[in-house]
């Protein structure tokens, strides 16, 4: 079998799918032309994907407001949001070039999502030829939803984990439903958790190990079958070309994260300065043994920050160099995190979203090809045929 390869999930939104948002939000068209021009996002991205020769795609999250709103709101400004939400939530984390993303906060119980993840996945399946993957929001993103201080009356923080958890559960198993091949569980908010930025209260509250158990509760209703295809992606952020945590070490995250009992992790690492020592630490701390399932380390060997397209061939010597360090039979290769986690991103650096596209899909093309080429050297010709 060759080296797995899978991409996070998001692509850069097309300029006219971001303006048709806006006018959305501005009451300017109907839900129904806004569909439209998601569909045509959608089947364009799939398509592109396939044309790369990935062995498996996503829709881009064409559809979702961000990988951590779209089961409560239609929009990344809020627009169709939840009854049980107030848009006036704490921040989920402060970018180094300044700007922030907020989530909305919790006014009553019982929780519930207003969409699912399968809601969109089933829209895909139609257009795709190739399986199929979907990205879903850790319980640990949203247990940020409830106040940090104090409770919500008449719905205590026990109450709202359960609910929490039951609805993190259901998204899973709905996307498997819907015919997802895999499933990986969004948790940036992991490394962002090791910092403490005073412009950032919860990020000083030491939350990592909380938000570890409550992944686990989710992860532990599946059987080590179920949980070869659930995977865990960290990040240090990715939007408008900025991230919020890069600063934090990975040595202190990747010891914790590990005791998620996940089949798989997508972790960033083409933009780290010394990946080496993160390939050392990656094979340290994943397990051979989760439960009942080997952990596959799927590296990041493609910055989507970076407007300059990695060739195969640096792909593959990444791959090697980490071969030196995580067992061939536990590693993939990933990008280093979504290419557009939010609807609405310019993505300055590359100069317009639709230049941010092209470059997306010539970047999973030299991921597919880097990775066939690492396969060949590491497993052999016979082996990945």
């Amino acid at each position: 079998m060759p080296i797995p390869t899978e991409p996070v999930g998001s692509l850069p939104r097309p300029a006219k799918l971001q303006a048709a948002i806006a006018a959305y939000d501005d009451g300017k068209i109907t839900r129904d032309e806004l569909k439209i021009e998601q569909d045509a996002a959608c089947l364009d991205s799939i398509k592109r994907g396939e044309a790369t020769g990935a062995p498996i795609i996503s829709d881009g999250e064409q559809r979702a407001s961000s990988f951590a709103t779209y089961p409560l709101a239609d929009t990344l400004a809020g627009t169709g949001l939840a009854d049980t939400l107030s848009g006036d939530g704490q921040y989920f984390a402060i970018f180094t070039d300044g700007h922030h993303r907020q989530l909305p906060r919790l006014t009553h119980g019982p929780f519930r999502y207003k969409t699912y993840a399968a809601d969109y996945l089933r829209e895909a399946m139609g257009m795709s030829t190739k399986p199929l993957k979907q990205a879903v929001i850790a319980p640990s993103m949203l247990a940020l939803l409830y106040p940090l201080d104090g409770e919500v009356e008449g719905y205590t923080r026990e109450e709202f984990h359960n609910d929490l958890i039951d609805e993190c559960e259901k998204d899973i198993r709905l996307a498997f439903a819907a015919g997802a091949k895999r499933v990986s569980i969004d948790f940036t908010e992991g490394r962002l958790a090791c910092r403490n930025d005073p412009n950032n209260p919860w990020t000083g509250r030491g939350m990592l190990e909380g938000f570890i158990q409550l992944n686990n509760r989710v992860l532990d209703r599946f059987t080590p079958e179920e949980r070869k295809n659930i995977g865990i992606h960290t990040c240090p952020g990715g939007d408008c070309d900025s991230t919020h945590s890069g600063d934090v070490d990975y040595a202190e995250l990747l010891p914790s994260m590990f005791k998620m009992n996940a089949g798989y992790f997508l972790i960033q690492l083409a933009s780290e300065p010394d990946k080496e020592r993160i390939y050392k630490l990656l094979g340290e701390h994943s397990r051979e043994d989760a439960n009942g399932v080997p952990q596959v380390c799927f590296i990041g060997v493609i910055n989507p920050l970076d407007p300059r397209v990695e060739t195969p061939e640096e792909v593959r010597d990444d791959l090697l160099l980490a071969a030196k360090y995580i067992p061939v039979e536990r590693l993939g290769s990933t990008d280093d995190c979504g290419f557009s986690p939010f609807s609405i991103d310019v993505k300055p650096k590359h100069g317009s979203p639709d230049v941010a596209r092209d470059v997306a899909f010539q970047k999973i093309e030299s991921r597919v090809k880097g990775t066939a080429m690492a396969s060949e050297q590491l497993l052999g010709k016979a082996a990945v045929q």
